[in-house]
């Protein structure tokens, strides 16, 4: 399998509000930079849609190490909480509804065509990748001003 290193950010002018997301793939010392946004969106659906565009982005499956400052998105997938919901009926264990249903779907679909670790930085805490990925995600937000 092809190892690939990802890096991913979303961002949200206000919450809700216009947002974007961005990632950066790094393969064989080769950079892609993708990105995009929505008019009206929270910053946690701007997380999991560029972990999942990352994801999509690959066209066979990969060992992927996948490098966000969402807690949300990486404790969703290395404590289990989003097959548990998705167990459940996407019920969270009080019963709520776990929120963004059709994104956590989709994301652990695509977990499970790649060998993915997820690890968790501190953002804006000067990872070049996370900047990098900040700085294109708010561009994409910008557009929906």
């Amino acid at each position: 399998m092809k190892k690939v290193e990802i890096y991913t950010d979303g961002s949200c002018k206000k919450n809700p509000g216009p947002g974007g997301w961005a990632a950066v793939l790094v393969y064989n010392g080769r950079e892609k930079e993708i990105c995009g946004g929505e008019a009206e969106t929270t910053n946690n659906r701007m997380e999991l849609l560029a972990t999942i565009n990352a994801l999509k982005a690959l066209k066979e499956p990969c060992e992927v190490v996948l490098t966000s400052d969402s807690k949300y998105v990486v404790d969703g997938i290395t404590k289990g909480w989003a097959r548990g919901w998705k167990a459940k009926g996407w019920k969270k264990a009080d019963k709520s509804p776990a929120l963004n249903p059709e994104l956590w779907d989709e994301l652990l679909t695509q977990c499970d065509r790649h060998e993915v670790e997820f690890v968790w930085v501190k953002g804006h805490a000067g990872h070049p990748y996370n900047e990098r990925c900040d700085t294109l995600a708010q561009g994409e937000a910008e557009k929906y001003r």
